[in-house]
């Protein structure tokens, strides 16, 4: 999976790369700002799923890659948003300085919204299917606005240090709508979006979304507990920033052992509901088991 996952990685760069206006354009600072967001790394995870799902069908990436490189500029845009100062006021991203730190607060505002805009351009006019377009869009735009990932940094936001706990099951239920507006939601069209390309019939439309939605509240809860998990290794040294910061998360909520067996049931249940598919869905259930394990 990893020698999979590290060739995908590769063919996205390249597309991501090839999307992207030169770092020379007019004005200049702005374009080197989006591509000094977009070209440092990450696990391209939205991207690939996007492929596999293509896969999964039969369509080439080809077709389905304009949608897959939409999908990570929507999450480099988040991030550049989510590391301000307003928001979790984070200096370091994957190991370099945060896009505020090297261009500004103000060029990295700009740099997100241009992302934003960015990849709804790249559906408009790269997607070689256009009838489909207009849901793909509408799909991107729910998933990226206020009852999806916008949504879920709110609740983030609103549950981080609380003066006022509130009761268990109260914080369990926004919690897991936490998870699936922040999380979930772009993770699930990242599958959806491939499927409606693949020309995905109905029942297998819900099952893919019945397995991404899955993978993507269990992704998040391993997240969470790589996070405590790496702040105990560093023997005192800076916790994790969701640890600095009290987020509401569910190993701090049910514990480390409650919440690892969360992850594990919300992978079972991915996988099943690709059952329908057969053998063709090897690939797809060896990406759940593997970003449970995984190690960051």
């Amino acid at each position: 999976m990893e020698t999979y996952l590290s060739t995908k990685r590769r063919l996205v760069n390249q597309a991501l790369n090839k999307y992207l206006l030169p770092s020379f354009t007019f004005p200049e600072t702005i374009h080197q700002a989006i591509r000094y967001s977009v070209l440092n790394g990450g696990k391209r995870l939205r991207a690939i799923l996007a492929l596999m799902t293509g896969e999964l069908f039969g369509v080439t990436n080809n077709k389905v890659m304009p949608f897959a490189c939409a999908l990570e500029f929507i999450h480099a845009y988040s991030l550049v948003h989510d590391d301000l100062p307003a928001m979790d006021n984070d200096d370091i991203r994957r190991g370099k300085p945060t896009c505020h730190k090297v261009f500004g607060e103000p060029i990295a505002i700009l740099s997100g919204d241009a992302l934003l805009t960015l990849s709804f351009q790249i559906v408009a006019e790269k997607i070689q299917h256009k009838k489909i377009i207009p849901e793909l869009i509408s799909e991107l735009a729910r998933a990226a606005g206020s009852v999806g990932m916008i949504g879920g940094q709110v609740l983030d936001i609103e549950n981080e240090n609380s003066p006022n706990p509130a009761p268990a099951g109260h914080k369990k239920r926004v919690l897991e709508q936490m998870h699936l507006r922040k999380t979930a939601a772009m993770i699930t069209v990242s599958a959806r979006g491939a499927a409606l390309i693949s020309n995905a019939r109905q029942k297998q439309l819900s099952a893919i979304t019945s397995y991404a939605r899955n993978l993507g509240l269990s992704f998040q809860i391993v997240d969470d507990i790589l996070d405590i998990s790496s702040s105990k290794n560093n023997l005192g040294k800076t916790p994790g920033k969701d640890v600095k910061m009290n987020k509401l998360t569910y190993p701090a909520l049910i514990g480390l052992e409650r919440a690892n067996k969360k992850a594990k049931r919300l992978v079972e249940k991915a996988k099943k509901a690709l059952d329908i598919f057969g053998k063709k869905a090897h690939l797809l259930k060896q990406l759940a088991d593997y970003l449970l394990i995984r190690k960051r």
